[in-house]
């Protein structure tokens, strides 16, 4: 199949298109490498600020780049805002690609309008982007993600390609959950892909050694996703064991960077805010790593995971982050184990190709399906 992946988030797509190509796919990938973070793609799409020369620029580009994007049997869109426009500007974007391929499939990867309609008004989630209980949440990136998606050509656009497009696949419990009940014959579920790593070897701890803590920032988002939860943890443990425990904190370093600094690691903390593990979690754990964050029981319930419990979950509070942090401290003979437990999780799970065989399985019955519908 020719196969068009259009936009990124955290390597997803990259690393999708990797596993595709194993199985024999034509795969081209088209995005920003989102930004700093600077991720593979094959034609880069990137918009350089608002002002008008950057904004002439990106449309050049696009119009250069959109007759390209013809004769595929897939199209792929990271998000119902898949290009730097306003939502306004990308109807017609969409369209032309309807128009020029065969199927179009919306990945429920991140906010969109359905996102903010199950956690924020049906209140599907006990904590989440929106609401911790029954309290919601009021920080800015919040606050911004709302007014985006609601009573918006935002939201009109993510409400109007999830009805047209003809397959959504999640990638996290919480963004099936979010499409499930509306979407029910075309929402699927496929875990994240995640190429595993050879020759990782979990060290024999050495007599007092410190436990390596290691959380990545990114400045916008440090509230919303709960970096700054885990920011005081961090501080309130380093404090108290100054002598057990180190801490490494980092803030938007591209991604070799910072995979680098991370694998000299022994724990992640990542989004405690999460029900389950994303790419960033995901990859800390293929190398090894403990992720400290979301590990809910749904999140294994949804794998069909019943042995392996790899992720120390938290909830969204400084004191749970803490005591989770505590234990480890404390009893630093389960880290070989759960970062044992994780390389495994991350290998039985998530790993590229078996993830590509799901994908193509989904684009295969598309494929299928509408040369049946057409021969009746």
């Amino acid at each position: 199949m020719r196969i068009l992946l259009l936009g990124e988030y955290s390597n997803l797509h990259a690393t999708l298109a990797e596993g595709l190509r194993q199985l024999g796919h034509y795969v081209l990938v088209v995005s920003d490498g989102t930004n700093i973070y600077d991720y593979k793609r094959d034609i880069t799409l990137y918009r350089k600020s608002n002002s008008p020369w950057a904004t002439f620029q990106f449309l050049c580009k696009l119009l250069y780049v959109l007759p390209k994007l013809r004769g595929f049997d897939i199209v792929q869109l990271i998000n119902p805002d898949f290009v730097a426009l306003k939502a306004e500007r990308q109807f017609p974007i969409y369209n032309y690609l309807r128009k020029h391929n065969k199927h179009m499939v919306l990945g429920a990867y991140g906010n969109d309008w359905q996102w903010v309609k199950r956690g924020l008004h049906d209140r599907i989630f006990r904590y989440g982007d929106f609401n911790v209980g029954d309290k919601l949440r009021n920080n800015a990136y919040t606050l911004r993600v709302i007014k985006e998606w609601e009573n918006s050509a935002k939201g009109e656009l993510s409400r109007y390609i999830a009805n047209d497009c003809d397959a959504i696949i999640s990638c996290l419990f919480e963004y099936q959950a979010s499409y499930q009940d509306d979407f029910p014959k075309k929402t699927h579920f496929v875990p994240l892909p995640i190429v595993p790593k050879e020759n990782i070897n979990i060290r024999l701890r050495k007599p007092n050694q410190p436990v390596r803590f290691f959380l990545g920032i990114k400045r916008e988002l440090m509230e919303y996703k709960g970096a700054d939860l885990c920011y005081q943890a961090l501080q309130i443990a380093k404090e108290k064991y100054k002598d057990k425990c180190e801490v490494t904190i980092v803030e938007d370093l591209p991604f070799d960077e910072y995979v680098k600094t991370m694998t000299q690691q022994d724990a992640i903390l990542d989004q405690p805010y999460a029900y389950t593990p994303a790419m960033n979690g995901l990859e800390a754990m293929s190398r090894g790593l403990i992720c400290i964050g979301g590990g809910e029981p749904e999140n294994y319930d949804i794998l069909g995971e019943h042995e392996l419990r790899p992720i120390i979950n938290v909830h969204p509070s400084v004191e749970s982050i803490y005591h989770e942090l505590e234990k480890l401290i404390l009893h630093p003979d389960e880290i070989p184990i759960l970062q044992q437990q994780s390389i495994d999780y991350t290998k039985k799970h998530h790993d590229y190709i078996a993830v590509a065989r799901q994908y193509e399985a989904i684009y295969q019955s598309i494929v299928k399906n509408s040369a049946t519908s057409s021969l009746q």
